[in-house]
């Protein structure tokens, strides 16, 4: 089911209007989950790091042993020609898929060569910028490489995550702030996950337990080129408990302000909106 409207689908050499089908009952990717994703998204004009995520996704694919069929290079004008028929006030979500058509011996790994691939286009309205969440802890924990495939964005890895978000849910609050085996932070049910103490930026280091997004990237490029000092460090949640400022980055929204994480609260922070001003300036200089 679609979460936006106005979707064009990639899918065997051309582009389909609609959320046409694309999977058969017994594609490998369907009933063994063999399947990856990437996102990306278009806004007033212009598609931040599109290149990097249609990179990503072959990467994901190889993490999960499907093998990935087109290059990104052309991913990228495949995606740019679908995205011509949308205009600079429209906001879309870039996703382009793999996943395996064939399993190899028993069944359970998938088979080399045959691979499925579309991109879809949904216009899904960027949040507004003074939209902001709420962050709760949760009795689930990001799996390690040895337990799950930490290195791919892939759709297996989600119903964790939903199981996270559906928590926190219920319990009131927006999101839930996920630890590793360790009981660190690694990031929430649905982004990476910033905060600032004393007018300095801290997230948790990368340590295989999650994807360590591009957007995340970007932002720690942009503060540090704005001369904020940025660290990638191990932190609890009692870290985030003694923060400033706690804010979300992740694809789809970019920037999400952090209102409280259970009974602590956290007024408008100067540090997030230089944060979404840098990107957006970014983003628009770079295109």
């Amino acid at each position: 089911m679609a979460f936006g409207k106005n979707i064009r689908t990639w899918f065997e050499g051309r582009w389909h209007e609609g959320d046409i089908p694309v999977m058969r009952a017994a594609d490998h990717g369907i009933w063994q989950g063999s399947s990856v994703f990437d996102g990306a998204r278009y806004f007033e004009g212009v598609a931040p790091d599109l290149a990097a995520h249609c990179a990503r996704v072959n990467r994901s694919a190889d993490a999960l042993m499907i093998e990935p069929t087109i290059d990104p290079e052309t991913m990228l004008d495949i995606a740019r020609e679908g995205l011509r028929a949308y205009g600079k006030d429209q906001a879309v979500y870039v996703r382009p898929m793999y996943w395996a058509i064939h399993g190899s011996d028993l069944g359970v790994a998938p088979a080399r060569g045959d691979t499925g691939f579309a991109l879809c286009l949904e216009e899904v309205a960027m949040p507004a910028p003074t939209a902001t969440t709420t962050l709760t802890t949760t009795q689930f924990r990001r799996p390690v490489l040895a337990d799950n495939v930490c290195n791919a964005k892939a759709g297996c890895l989600y119903p964790n995550n939903a199981r996270m978000l559906v928590e926190a849910q219920r319990k009131g609050f927006g999101n839930a702030l996920v630890q590793d085996a360790m009981g660190n932070v690694a990031e929430t049910a649905t982004a990476n996950v910033f905060m600032v103490k004393d007018g300095e930026v801290f997230t948790p280091i990368a340590n295989g337990t999650f994807l360590s997004g591009i957007t995340r990237a970007r932002h720690i490029a942009n503060l540090r080129a704005d001369g904020v000092s940025v660290h990638e460090t191990v932190l609890t949640l009692d870290d985030f408990r003694g923060a400033d400022e706690v804010f979300l980055s992740g694809n789809f929204a970019k920037v999400t302000p952090v209102a409280a994480f259970e009974d602590r609260s956290y007024g408008p922070g100067p540090v997030t909106k230089r944060v979404r001003e840098l990107y957006w300036d970014w983003a628009h200089s770079a295109a």
